[in-house]
């Protein structure tokens, strides 16, 4: 089921999300309809908080086309463990439809997080994964694209 998209300045984005800790078919059916929302919009990651759901949880595909496979990655209550390097990425937002801005980020991440399944895993990205893991992880916290920004672009980013 396609589910609607908060839009900045919706309050409920700054909301934190919770913790999950019931891995269940609720869970499983939230995150197929994450998915089926990502694709629609169309983008390449989606937190739960931009759903209006208090739940540190987050999806990402970012194969580049429709000839590439689809690389759906769930991430349950991730934390960044490490980051290095420096690049900076012109990123867009489903939460900021037409809006991009280039925002600096780590080069390289180290994230933990669980599967759907409730499996704790460990991944090293680079690149755009990366990039979208903090992009959506912010989500998570409450941390939108344009905390990020000059206080003159942030501005901007208002009137648009």
């Amino acid at each position: 089921m396609i589910r609607p998209i908060l839009f900045y300045p919706d309050k409920r984005l700054r909301e934190p999300g919770k913790e999950v800790e019931v891995f269940d078919a609720e869970l499983h059916q939230l995150i197929e309809d994450m998915a089926e929302t990502m694709y629609a919009a169309p983008g390449v990651g989606l937190a739960a908080p931009q759903l209006g759901i208090s739940k540190r949880l987050f999806i990402v595909d970012v194969a580049s086309d429709d000839e590439e496979p689809s690389d759906l990655r769930v991430f349950i209550n991730p934390e960044i463990i490490a980051a290095e390097g420096e690049s900076v990425f012109n990123e867009g937002c489903l939460s900021f439809p037409g809006i991009r801005e280039d925002i600096d980020r780590a080069e390289r991440i180290t994230v933990k997080a669980f599967d759907r399944d409730g499996k704790p895993f460990e991944l090293e990205a680079e690149g755009l994964l990366a990039i979208v893991i903090q992009h959506e992880t912010d989500h998570l916290s409450g941390e939108l694209m344009i905390d990020h920004l000059s206080v003159l672009r942030r501005r901007l980013v208002h009137r648009a």
